[in-house]
């Protein structure tokens, strides 16, 4: 990441109150944002939005669904890429409404740190389950991607007691490339 996003977001964290060590505390990385003249719509959120991802993400995206889809699983993206205006308006929303840090690190990774920058991340769910909830944990869709997700490069990211004291997401999964497979296209 160029030193001047790195400085920028080390500014939006200070002015959040996230502290000087947030990044090794959580054992997080910077991620780096797409470029989103290349991000491809895969879908739509439940408000209507176009769910985005990188090329190559978004094809593995499509076979995973496929995949799925053939054994009577149906997969719905929720969220895609985010941008890290973004990230930082959901934390600035959440503390203008009163929620300390420290509850909102558990479910949000601080502007600059969220997969979801990456165009790689895809919030999970199926029909019938609600949206973003770790209940998704019970469904036959989450069973599904268990066994199956990682044929596609797909991995959950925060599993139970993870290192990043991220609370269990079962719905986020990110894309990892196969080993020695080039970086997926409109990666900065």
């Amino acid at each position: 990441m160029p030193s001047d996003s790195a400085a920028r977001i080390d500014q939006i964290l200070c002015e959040l109150g996230f502290p000087s060590d947030y990044a090794a505390r959580h054992a997080l990385a910077l991620q780096p944002e797409a470029d989103e003249t290349t991000l491809v719509a895969i879908g739509k959120t439940p408000a209507g939005d176009d769910v985005r991802l990188v090329p190559a993400v978004a094809d593995a995206w499509r076979k995973m669904q496929a995949a799925a889809l053939g054994n009577g699983i149906t997969l719905l993206a929720h969220s895609g890429y985010r941008s890290i205006a973004r990230q930082e308006k959901i934390i600035r929303g959440k503390l203008s409404a009163g929620r300390p840090l420290a509850e909102i690190v558990r479910m949000n990774a601080a502007p600059g740190y969220s997969e979801h920058h990456t165009g790689r991340a895809v919030d999970i769910g199926a029909p019938g389950e609600p949206a973003l909830e770790e209940s998704f944990a019970d469904s036959t869709a989450y069973r599904w991607l268990v066994q199956h997700a990682e044929v596609y490069g797909f991995r959950l990211s925060y599993p139970p007691r993870n290192p990043h004291g991220i609370a269990f997401e079962p719905w986020h999964w990110c894309w990892h490339p196969v080993r020695d497979s080039p970086r997926p296209a409109g990666m900065n």
